[in-house]
């Protein structure tokens, strides 16, 4: 390839769409098969700069289902190995790092994160059965050289700890190492990913401006939409997500970036095809993540 490519491997939320347990108006249309919706697995993308040597923004439960769907992260000789070379992690929620765990079958790649992340990965035992990765904490601000000729930055970004390490009344207005994004550069192209933002700081915007594409927190289109939907007590700002409506739809009007949602919640009607919220975004020049949806810069 010899450009900076990102594949998407997953675009929604935590726990998927359809989501397993959950008949949402959304979900229903999945489970129901309606061709306006598409099933989606837990975010997570693929990145390179040279078609051949790949790193993951994130290791989603549904890893090896993505891995099975992506045929350049497929081992290509020999008895063992993979083009998988590093993983970049935005934070340590579940479905950020639980895919690590397939990972665990003696195949060395460098595991890039905050020290925030690397600590709360380091306190869970079973992590340590990757005993062939490299753990390498980011400086927030500081540019790691990847293999594949890639760069890359992580950046705080307004958020909260992971669900299992919060307390009741955690704070989201504040950017920590805690929720990161990151910003992959190769030969001048830039991609942001952001999948979790409770804010859209200047500085953020400031990245994005100069990015050829971003991928931001789509998570909910409307902030109560848990609450109304029946599948939550938490706001989308309690979570430590921005909704689109009222937030991020218009936030990112004055850049020329290709702008695209990526970890969709399975409530969020975005995901389905001609519906209001799917043509609101669309007439604001968003584009919705899709499984294997592929960009090439």
């Amino acid at each position: 390839m010899g450009r900076l490519t990102a594949i998407v491997l997953g675009s929604a939320a935590g726990g998927g769409f359809p989501q397993w347990n959950c008949r949402c108006a959304v979900c229903r249309l999945a489970w129901a098969g309606d061709q306006r919706v598409r099933a989606r697995t837990q975010a997570s993308v693929a990145v390179s700069g040279n078609g051949e040597d790949w790193i993951l923004i994130n290791a989603s439960p549904d890893l090896p289902q993505q891995l099975r769907q992506s045929r350049v992260l497929h081992p290509r000789a020999g008895t063992r190995g993979s083009p998988i070379k590093a993983v970049v992690l935005t934070g340590a929620e579940i479905d950020q790092v639980a895919g690590l765990l397939s990972l665990r079958e003696r195949e060395p790649f460098t595991l890039c994160a905050t020290a925030a992340t690397l600590a709360a990965i380091a306190g869970n035992s079973m992590f340590a059965a990757l005993d062939q990765v490299t753990r390498r904490a980011a400086v927030p601000g500081e540019e790691i050289a990847l293999p594949g000729g890639v760069s890359a930055q992580l950046f705080m970004v307004p958020g909260k700890v992971p669900l299992y390490l919060e307390g009741e009344n955690p704070d989201t207005a504040t950017e920590t190492a805690a929720n990161v994004g990151v910003e992959i550069a190769s030969e001048g192209a830039r991609i942001v990913f952001i999948p979790g933002a409770a804010a859209v700081t200047a500085a953020m915007h400031g990245r994005i401006a100069r990015a050829a594409a971003v991928f931001f927190d789509g998570t909910l289109y409307r902030d109560d939409e848990m609450i109304t939907s029946g599948t939550g007590t938490k706001t989308g700002r309690r979570m430590g997500h921005m909704p689109i409506e009222g937030g991020s739809l218009t936030a990112f009007n004055s850049v020329s970036a290709q702008r695209i949602y990526l970890h969709i919640n399975n409530t969020n009607p975005i995901l389905v095809d001609g519906s209001p919220e799917r043509q609101a975004v669309e007439r604001a020049g968003w584009e919705v993540a899709e499984d294997g949806m592929e960009i090439v810069l």
